[in-house]
């Protein structure tokens, strides 16, 4: 069950790493303010009315109809700098990370004496055992 839980983990952790790091872009077409087609792949189909010429019924000719369609391009940029260097930091901030390293490793380090200093003393009076006393015993 153990290894299942940490494989499973595992893949979840790849695939928010891969997700991060993905950049991808969504093109989208609209006519007028409905949503008529998305794609993640390739160019989207167009509806076809933005190829078609306004008419020109009046004289004027500066006067031009706007198209109702537009295309819009979503771009999603991915994480590109995963890893932080050393040397990006202040110097407060390698100072702090030294020191918390050399103490961290100075923690599991044994010591010399193999001297018990508790062994001449005696263990302290019990007048009564209250847990007896009192019928309260851990499990």
């Amino acid at each position: 069950m153990k290894q299942i839980i940490h494989k499973s983990m595992a893949m979840v952790m790849a695939i928010v790493v891969l997700l991060t790091t993905m950049s991808f872009t969504v093109d989208m077409h609209y006519c007028g303010d409905a949503l008529v087609d998305f794609s993640f792949i390739q160019d989207v189909k167009t509806c076809g009315m933005e190829k078609a010429e306004p008419a020109k019924s009046c004289s004027n000719s500066m006067v031009s109809k706007k198209s109702c369609c537009s295309d819009e391009q979503l771009i999603i940029e991915g994480q590109e700098d995963l890893k932080q260097d050393f040397s990006q930091l202040t110097f407060e901030q390698q100072i702090f990370v030294a020191s918390f390293a050399y103490s961290y490793i100075s923690l599991f380090e044994g010591t010399e004496s193999q001297e018990i200093s508790f062994s001449d003393h005696s263990p302290p009076f019990i007048r009564r055992d209250l847990q007896v006393l009192h019928q309260t015993f851990l499990i």
